[in-house]
């Protein structure tokens, strides 16, 4: 598929075995939701994008995140050390997401920001399949880590589902594979492939409601052998279709809807997390977080991104039960105004 929206100005829906080569939202028969046409303006107000890369392993835990909401030009990025606990953030916030460039291209293209002396960088490319991260930050810090689907090959989940009334929102999303590079920062020097981490990434954009919540876990690691990654969310991205899988040495597997059972006002407690099929059964203990509240009228978010260690079991229909033991991984609870 060449373009996401179609020449009648509808998106295609589904999932599919590929990325979209365009998120051509500019070509979307954006309506109210009364059915009236609207222009330019509007399409540029309520289109967001967003782009996550995220780092897992014993030694080190990272978290890089890019996006355009029309008003403002959001990023940041930290680093955690489980053996210490200590732990690096940063925070970006530019008005008019001045000093930002994003791709509409899944697997092509580049999406930065910049501000100051501080680069938050990720590149996509089609030939190679890779994804890359690059931050470079005045303090010193600087991450150059990434990783291939193309050997061995790996089949992201590529979906695009209704929301609301009116839109529509495009996700990809891979989780469970190495990840190579370097970190430097006071929190010590890494390699990423001796210290075997593994990363993940979501690639998402389009016309999503005005006022949202979701929840979403995600791990990555190697269980028996097996390089087993995990993508889960609920309130997003579940229209028709959901998001839900695993992925098993780069295989694809779908999950049923998922119930996330938590304290939200305690989001440091134990998560309980099954899906419908009882494909998954996990308990996240938390280890850290990273948080972020803000409010501007227009914009508004209550971002909460936990890290820690996931138990519990996965069952891979007709296969042996996969055992989870004390596998690093991330919970979200997030809430959106935009």
């Amino acid at each position: 598929m060449d373009r996401l929206i179609q020449a009648n100005g509808q998106p295609h829906y589904g999932i599919f075995s590929a990325a979209p080569g365009l998120v051509n939202y500019r070509d979307f028969d954006f309506r109210s939701p009364m059915g009236r046409r609207l222009g330019a303006l509007a399409k540029w107000r309520r289109f967001h994008q967003f782009q996550y890369f995220g780092l897992i392993s014993e030694q080190l835990i990272g978290g890089c995140a890019l996006a355009n909401l029309s008003l403002a030009g959001i990023g940041f990025v930290y680093l955690f050390h489980p053996p210490s606990g200590r732990m690096i953030e940063r925070q970006f916030k530019l008005p008019l997401s001045m000093g930002t460039r994003f791709s509409q291209q899944p697997d092509d293209g580049v999406c930065e920001l910049r501000s100051g002396r501080n680069l938050l960088r990720l590149e996509n490319r089609t030939d190679s399949r890779e994804k890359r991260l690059l931050v470079e930050l005045d303090d010193g810090t600087r991450i150059d880590a990434g990783f291939s689907e193309a050997e061995p090959a790996f089949q992201p989940m590529c979906i695009n589902t209704p929301t609301a009334v009116n839109g529509w929102v495009y996700a990809q999303k891979v989780a469970g594979l190495r990840c190579t590079g370097q970190v430097r920062s006071s929190l010590g020097d890494f390699d990423l492939a001796a210290i075997e981490a593994f990363a993940h990434h979501d690639w998402s954009a389009g016309y999503m409601r005005p006022e949202t919540h979701w929840n979403w876990a995600c791990l990555s690691g190697q269980v028996a052998g097996q390089r087993v990654g995990l993508n889960l969310s609920c309130g997003v991205n579940e229209t028709s279709f959901t998001e839900n899988c695993y992925w098993l040495d780069g295989e694809l597997i779908k999950v049923d809807t998922v119930r996330f059972a938590f304290d939200r006002q305690q989001p440091l407690q134990p998560w309980h997390i099954d899906s419908h099929d009882g494909q998954v059964a996990l308990r996240f203990e938390a280890r850290g977080l990273h948080q972020e509240r803000t409010n501007l009228g227009l914009l508004a978010s209550n971002f909460k991104q936990i890290f820690g260690q996931f138990n519990g079991v996965l069952r891979p229909p007709g296969r042996t039960e996969i055992r989870v033991d004390g596998l690093w991984g991330f919970v979200e609870d997030q809430y959106v105004k935009w």
